[in-house]
């Protein structure tokens, strides 16, 4: 049996990852049953698997981080102490995130390994490089993506599906938190033309 992979992401309702804009973490509409939610999501036994650029956002937002700021709220805590595979070719271990394993090669190999391998399901919290040549290799079975309510169309960064394979989505679960953020969980099926 191979492990549930999910590709968890957070997302403008235009597709943007990030922003370049002042717009603050979570663009400024996190409320307690985001919070909530994603703090039972990670409460459960999983590995947490990043590409080099998302571990190194991690580990510099966090290292600048207070224990007073949004950053440090209690999923990201709960998201930090769990087992991590860090795929990279570039970085050097140890690296400053507990449990975190750096594991040089190609990612669908890596990923693919791993689905066989663990007795826990994997979980990526961005990486969008990485995730997106993931399924286009059909290796990730759960698309997670919470849309926060907000449109960056001049400050938005980071298209999370840009250059991506075309899929069909099959919408699993959904739900509307705090009154207007939703999360949507879908399984992509490569779409065959």
């Amino acid at each position: 049996m191979t492990a549930i992979y999910t590709f968890d992401v957070f997302s403008t309702l235009d597709g943007y990852g990030s922003t370049s804009g002042d717009w603050g973490g979570y663009w400024g509409k996190q409320g307690p049953e985001l919070l909530d939610r994603r703090l039972a999501l990670y409460s459960e036994a999983q590995r947490m698997v990043f590409g080099a650029n998302t571990y190194r956002a991690f580990a510099r937002m966090l290292a600048s981080s207070t224990e007073e700021s949004d950053v440090r709220d209690p999923w990201v805590t709960r998201m930090r102490s769990l087992p991590a595979t860090v795929v990279s070719n570039t970085l050097q271990g140890p690296l400053d995130w507990p449990n975190a394993t750096v594991v040089r090669g190609d990612a669908v190999d890596i990923v693919a390994r791993l689905k066989q391998e663990s007795n826990v399901p994997l979980r990526s919290h961005g990486s969008l490089a990485m995730n997106r040549a993931l399924m286009a290799a059909g290796l990730i079975d759960r698309v997670q993506v919470t849309v926060f309510p907000v449109i960056t169309g001049r400050t938005g960064a980071d298209p999370v599906f840009r250059g991506a394979a075309d899929f069909d989505l099959e919408l699993i679960e959904c739900r509307t938190l705090d009154g207007h953020t939703q999360e949507l969980i879908y399984r992509p099926i490569l779409h065959r033309a």
